[in-house]
C-alpha cells in the first residue's frame, strides 16, 4: 500500500510533551539488510533480507469527540483526549500528531488524529472505535484545540472543554445486496426503507462503480469506500481500499 499521508513528529512544538495511542505496540523491524558474496566466491551479491516495514500512517476517518482535561494539582497539566472512528478494523497505534509549531496567533493548537492503516483493502464490516491522548505541559500558550480527521475537524475553543463531531452515518457493513439509489432518485413505493442505500448516506468521498464505469485512479486510500453496483441495481461489493 502506498503511503497515504506523510506526517512526522518533527512538527511538534517545544511546549508539547508528546502523544500516546491506545492500540498495540509498533511491530519490530526485521533484520538489517546486508550485501555479501555467496559461498562460491562469486561476485554476485545475495539479495538483502526483507524487513517488515511498518504500515503507513493515515488520518482516521472521523473524530467523534474531543475532551480537554486539566489536572487539579500543580504543576498544571492539560490532556487532550480524542475519540474517533476508523473505517474498518485493523487500524493500530492511534495517536495525535501536532501541526502547530511555536505559538499560533489564534491560540489554537492543531492536531491530526492518525493511526496505522491496514496493509490491504478491507471489506466494509463496520467502523472501529479508536482513541488517543495528547498531554501538554504547564504554561503553554494555547487557549483551544482543533483536531482533524480524514473528513472533518472538531474544535474545543477553551481549556478545559468538550466538543462532539457529527453523526458518523452509514458504515456500509450491511450494504451488500441492497438497492443503490443515486442522489435525487426515488425508491419504488413497494420498497422497504431497509432495502435501499441512498448515495447521500454513504461516507464522504465514497466511490460508486456502476456497470460500464471505469476507474480513473488505482491509488490506495483506506478512507475511501468503493461501492460496486450490479446490473440489477443492487450493491455487490463495499470495500475500503
Amino acid at each position: 500500500m502506498k503511503t497515504h499521508m506523510a506526517i512526522t513528529a518533527a512538527l511538534a512544538s517545544v511546549v508539547l510533551l508528546g502523544s500516546s495511542g491506545s492500540s498495540s505496540a509498533q511491530k519490530a523491524a526485521g533484520p538489517s539488510a546486508q550485501n555479501y558474496q555467496n559461498s562460491s566466491g562469486s561476485a554476485d551479491a545475495a539479495k538483502p533480507e526483507a524487513a517488515d516495514a511498518p504500515a503507513p500512517l493515515a488520518p482516521v476517518l472521523r473524530v467523534t469527540s474531543v475532551e480537554v482535561l486539566r489536572s487539579t494539582h500543580g504543576p498544571t497539566l492539560d490532556i487532550v483526549r480524542v475519540r474517533g472512528l476508523a473505517s474498518t478494523g485493523g487500524w493500530e497505534e492511534a495517536e495525535l500528531v501536532p501541526l502547530t509549531r511555536g505559538t499560533p496567533p489564534d491560540g489554537i493548537l492543531e492536531l491530526v488524529f492518525v493511526a496505522r492503516a491496514p496493509a490491504e483493502a478491507s471489506n466494509a464490516t463496520g467502523f472501529e472505535v479508536v482513541e488517543a491522548i495528547f498531554p501538554i505541559e504547564s504554561n503553554h500558550p494555547f487557549k483551544g484545540v482543533n483536531v482533524r480527521s480524514a473528513t472533518e475537524s472538531v474544535r474545543v475553543k477553551e481549556f478545559p472543554g468538550y466538543a462532539e463531531g457529527k453523526a458518523a452515518g452509514e458504515d456500509c457493513a450491511k450494504c451488500v445486496g441492497k438497492i443503490f439509489l443515486a442522489k435525487g432518485a426515488s425508491a419504488a413505493a413497494s420498497r422497504n426503507a431497509g432495502e435501499v442505500i441512498r448515495e447521500e448516506q454513504l461516507p464522504a468521498g465514497a466511490r460508486v462503480l456502476k456497470p460500464g464505469d471505469g476507474i480513473a485512479s488505482a491509488d490506495s486510500n483506506p478512507n475511501r469506500l468503493t461501492v460496486v453496483v450490479g446490473e440489477d441495481g443492487r450493491i455487490t461489493s463495499a470495500v475500503w481500499d
